[in-house]
C-alpha cells in the first residue's frame, strides 16, 4: 500500500465527549510532547512504516497498519503531562470510527474521545484537560480497505513532573531455546531496572504477539519450516519501555513428509489491496509446492490481460509455470479473454477452461463454474461424467470457484448442483473453491448438503488468497472449521491420503485438517 498523499484538512468527525480527568493544564503554556517519544502500535504493515513515522515531524512519512479491525498507534509521552490538544493528520487510509484513549501505565486505558464517521484529513481535539502519560489512537472500523495510516501523532500539553522516567536496561542474549512443527521458545537474559521489571513484550516480524513475566516465551500454533524474526523488550509499573532488543531468526521444524505438497487459494489479485497478495504470494514461495492450484478470482475487477500483468503477474504470477487455475466470475467479466491470454495452454490444455490431470493417487477436475451457475454449462458437465468414469486412480479431487455448500454471504448455490453430484456419483473424496472470501471445511457431505461420513464429498472453500474478506458466515451444517483470515492452503497428498494446512500470512497455523484416507 505504498502510495503518498501528503495530510489534508476535513470537517472534523461527529464527536462524543467521554468521561475525562478535571485536571486543567495551560493553553499558553502548551508545548508539543510527542515528538520524537517512543510509540507502540498494535502491527506495522511492513518495514518502513513503523510508529515513529508518526512523531518524527515529517508529513511525509508515516506509520502503516496491516487490514483488520481493530488497530492502534500509542506514544509515550515520558513523563506525567497534563494534554490540552491532540491533532492527528490521517493518510487517505483512515479512521472511519476510533477512539482517542490515554493511560497512566501504557497499560490501563480509558476513552478521552469517541469519534465516529471520520472522513479523515486532519482531526484535531482541543480544551482536552486530561492527565496521562501515553497517549493511544484506537481504531474500530476503517474507512477503506487498507489498514490505518497517519502522516503524524501530535500531543501538547505541559509536563507536571518526572516520576519514574527511567526505562528498563534491553534485554540480552535472546535466542531460540527450542522449536516444533508448530511452536518456538524463546529464551533471553532479563533486563534491570531502577525500580523493577514486570513484564517483557515479545516482538514477531515486527508486531507484538505476546507478554512474558518470565525471561522465555512459547509462540505457538505456526507454520511448520518457517522462519521469523523475533524482539523482546522490557517494562516497567510505570510503562517505561526499554529499546527492543536486535531481530534473532528463529525457525520451526518442517513437517516430515515423503508427499507431494501443493498450494492452493483463490480471490487473489485486486489493485486496491496490493499488499494482500503480496503476502500470500511470500507464502507460496515458503511453501515451495509442486503445483499451484487456483480456485478463481485470480485477478480483479474483470480479468483483463492488462489487469493481469500489472497485478497477478508481480506476485502469484511467479508460479506460473507450475500453476493450474481454474476462472471465477471476474474473469467472465472480460469473457475469459484476459484469463486465457495471460495462461495461455495451461488453463486450456484442450482448448476448454476445464480439464484434468494425475498427481500420484489423485485425479483432479479443474473446472469452470461461472457457465454452470448460470444455467448453462451442459456440454462441461456432460465432459465431466465421461472424464471421472474413465479415471483409475483411487482419489478424486475437484476444484472450481462457485461453493454448492457455503455459510458465507452468497449461502448454498443449487445451481451448481450439476458438478458437486458428478463427484458425488463418482465417490470423490474432496472439492475445493473460493467466490466467498473465507475459509471453512466441511463432513463429506450428500448430495443435499447434509453429513454422510460414508458415502459424502468433503467441501471446502479457500477465498482467502488476497482480496477482502467476508466476514459475515453463520457455520451450516457439517461446518468443522471456519475462520476469515488471509492465507494459503499448504496440501500434502501422501499414497492414497491428504491432509493440509492453512496458513496465514503472518506464518500462523489457521487450520490443520487431516489426513484422510480415501475412499
Amino acid at each position: 500500500m505504498k502510495r503518498l498523499v501528503k495530510p489534508g484538512t476535513a470537517a472534523i468527525a461527529a464527536i462524543v465527549l467521554l468521561a475525562q480527568p478535571v485536571t486543567a493544564s495551560s493553553a499558553t503554556a502548551e508545548s508539543l510532547l510527542s515528538a520524537g517519544k517512543r510509540t507502540t502500535t498494535s502491527t506495522v504493515e511492513s518495514e518502513g512504516f513503523d510508529g515513529a513515522l508518526a512523531v518524527d515531524g515529517d508529513s511525509t512519512t508515516r506509520w502503516a497498519s496491516l487490514e483488520g479491525d481493530p488497530q492502534w498507534i500509542a506514544v509515550d509521552l515520558g513523563g506525567p503531562a497534563d494534554i490540552s490538544r491532540i491533532k492527528i493528520f490521517w493518510e487517505s487510509a483512515h479512521a472511519k470510527d476510533y477512539q482517542v484513549q490515554a493511560s497512566d501505565d501504557g497499560q490501563n486505558w480509558r476513552d478521552v474521545k469517541t469519534v465516529v464517521g471520520s472522513d479523515g484529513g486532519l482531526d484535531e481535539f482541543t480544551g482536552l484537560n486530561t492527565a496521562a502519560r501515553h497517549v493511544r489512537i484506537f481504531g474500530t472500523a476503517r474507512a477503506t480497505v487498507y489498514g490505518y495510516s497517519v502522516w503524524e501523532l501530535e500531543v501538547y500539553g505541559v509536563r507536571t513532573g518526572d516520576g519514574d522516567i527511567q526505562p528498563p536496561s534491553v534485554p540480552t542474549g535472546l535466542r531460540q531455546a527450542s522449536s516444533t512443527t508448530e511452536s518456538i521458545t524463546l529464551g533471553w537474559t532479563a533486563s534491570t531496572d531502577n525500580v523493577g521489571v514486570t513484564e517483557y513484550e515479545v516482538l514477531r516480524n515486527g508486531n507484538v504477539i505476546g507478554r512474558s513475566a518470565t525471561t522465555s516465551y512459547t509462540d505457538t500454533s505456526l507454520a511448520s519450516g518457517f522462519d521469523f524474526q523475533y524482539a523482546v523488550r522490557a517494562r516497567d509499573a510505570a510503562g517505561n519501555l526499554s529499546r527492543s532488543t536486535a531481530p534473532v531468526k528463529a525457525s520451526t521444524r518442517p513437517t516430515a513428509t515423503d508427499g507431494i505438497v501443493i498450494a492452493l487459494a483463490g480471490d487473489i489479485a485486486k489493485a486496491e489491496l496490493p499488499s494482500e497478495h503480496q503476502r500470500t504470494a511470500e507464502l507460496v514461495r515458503k511453501i515451495n509446492p509442486r503445483y499451484v492450484l487456483t480456485v478463481g478470482d485470480n485477478q480483479y475487477v474483470d480479468g483483463t490481460i492488462e489487469e493481469f500483468r500489472t497485478y497477478y503477474d508481480k506476485t502469484w504470477g511467479k508460479f506460473k509455470r507450475i500453476t493450474k487455475p481454474t476462472p471465477g466470475n471476474h474473469e467472465w467479466n472480460n469473457e475469459l479473454a484476459g484469463y486465457k491470454q495471460y495462461f495461455g495452454k495451461i488453463a486450456t490444455p484442450k482448448g476448454k477452461p476445464y480439464y484434468s490431470f494425475d498427481v500420484g493417487a489423485f485425479h483432479f477436475v479443474a473446472l469452470d463454474s461461472d457457465p454452470v451457475y448460470n444455467g448453462g454449462g451442459a456440454e462441461q458437465v456432460a465432459w465431466l461424467r465421461k472424464d471421472l468414469a474413465k479415471t483409475k486412480k483411487s482419489c478424486i479431487a475437484g476444484y472450481w470457484h462457485h461453493p454448492r455448500f457455503n455459510s458465507g454471504n452468497s449461502g448454498d448455490a443449487k445451481s451448481i448442483a450439476p458438478l458437486w453430484n458428478e463427484l458425488a456419483r463418482a465417490k470423490a473424496d474432496v472439492v475445493f473453491a473460493g467466490h466467498d472470501h473465507h475459509y471453512e471445511r466441511t463432513k463429506p457431505l450428500d448430495v443435499n448438503g447434509h453429513v454422510d461420513e460414508a458415502n459424502g464429498v468433503r467441501s471446502v472453500i479457500a477465498g482467502i488468497g488476497g482480496d477482502s474478506l467476508y466476514l459475515d458466515y453463520k457455520a451450516r451444517e457439517g461446518v468443522e472449521k471456519i475462520l476469515g483470515k488471509h492465507g494459503v492452503m499448504k496440501l500434502i497428498l501422501k499414497g492414497k491420503t491428504y491432509s493440509w494446512e492453512i496458513i496465514g500470512t503472518n506464518g500462523e497455523l489457521l487450520d490443520k485438517a487431516g489426513p484422510y484416507t480415501c475412499r
